[in-house]
């Protein structure tokens, strides 16, 4: 049955990390990685850090790709040393590209959520277990260079005895053994596994590059591309869920029904509300949360700069902006809004409050604070 279940290194509609040609708009981490490797003097863990959809696991890959391709340096020879490698790169046609592809390369282990054998369905922490198998691992012979690369994919999600575990083998490293470890909240780290790693951070996408990853990925992008990358705040992966779920759709619903403030059209309001709780609406009744997260930021800045957000993410929101979010004082009002309606929300999500309750919820407090004088 787990065979059915979505993989859980791998966004919904989006290729898996393995198959990604190259990484876009992130020369900076895969310089200090190749610096470190020309140094001889290569760090067994490694913590790929930033915000989520912007190549990490792509990175990963590619360093996994690039260690068990490349052999370690020898001695000079006749012809003296090869020259050091000057990228990540590794020809689609090497053994190890096609093995990396098939999931069948001995040299590389990869640990992600597993499925609950007893429910059959995903877990929603690494536990001990995945961790242990490392040892098996560990035991096989090393091929191609002798090298093993481990990737932990996502290692915010591995609970504290999985925690512990992987802290041992990082206090303890085996031989030619690299560990790369995905983190999209670092803080949420044993401090003591972040002392132990060299950290790679990865930034936020720029508009163009986002459109180049999305293109790479298959993806045909819509029209209003501004929009997108507003909204996506220069992640791949939000960009890929917003086009899934129609979330430019939502959004810009939600600016036309806050444009009848203060006096609320209330109707349009029941309705977007009620389009979230229908059955099967999940995943849209999440993103329309997340999308009045943004709104609400985008209206604090607003106020804070005393100018919208550009580009506009949906059709005359800058104007909505400007006039809910004139100046500084109305600024934080909505940031403090925005820090209590997030509050209310994980409350709401945790007692299973009915998903139109919690909108109608939402958006009655919006109008509160956008009629205050």
């Amino acid at each position: 049955m787990s065979d059915e279940l979505p993989a859980p290194d791998q966004a919904p509609g989006a290729p898996h990390p393995r198959e990604a040609a190259r990484l876009i708009g992130q020369p900076t981490a895969e310089d200090a990685f190749l610096q470190a490797f020309n140094s001889g003097r290569l760090h067994h863990g490694w913590l790929i850090t930033g915000p989520r959809g912007v190549g990490k696991a792509t990175l990963a890959w590619r360093i996994a790709r690039f260690l068990l391709a490349t052999p370690e340096a020898q001695e000079d020879g006749l012809f003296g040393a090869p020259p050091p490698p000057e990228t990540l790169d590794i020809a689609p046609d090497h053994p190890v590209s096609h093995r990396l592809l098939a999931g069948s390369d001995p040299g590389l282990a990869a640990i992600t959520r597993s499925a609950n054998e007893k429910t059959g369905r995903m877990r929603d922490q690494i536990v001990v277990d995945d961790i242990r198998r490392l040892s098996r691992f560990f035991g096989l012979t090393a091929t191609d260079g002798g090298r093993r690369v481990v990737i932990v994919d996502a290692a915010d999600e591995l609970n504290t005895s999985a925690a512990n575990a992987l802290l041992k083998m990082l206090e303890e490293p085996p031989a030619r053994t690299t560990l790369l470890l995905i983190s999209h909240q670092p803080s949420r780290l044993l401090p003591t596994i972040r002392s132990r790693c060299r950290t790679l951070r990865l930034t936020e996408l720029s508009p163009d590059d986002l459109a180049a990853v999305l293109t790479q990925a298959g993806a045909d992008l819509p029209a209003q591309r501004d929009a997108l990358a507003a909204l996506a705040q220069g992640s791949a992966g939000d960009a890929l869920r917003l086009m899934n779920l129609g979330g430019l759709d939502i959004y810009a619903e939600l600016i036309a029904i806050l444009h009848s403030l203060p006096r609320l059209d209330r109707p349009r309001a029941l309705a977007l509300a009620e389009a979230a709780a229908q059955r099967n609406a999940g995943d849209r009744f999440r993103l329309l949360l997340d999308l009045t997260n943004i709104l609400l930021a985008r209206l604090a800045r607003t106020g804070a700069s005393g100018l919208p957000p550009s580009p506009e993410a949906a059709p005359c929101e800058a104007d909505l902006l400007c006039r809910l979010a004139p100046d500084a004082a109305r600024g934080r009002a909505w940031a403090t809004v925005a820090a209590e309606i997030s509050g209310r929300t994980r409350h709401g999500l945790a007692v299973n409050l009915d998903p139109a309750a919690l909108v109608l919820d939402t958006v009655f407090r919006i109008q509160d604070v956008a009629a205050r004088p």
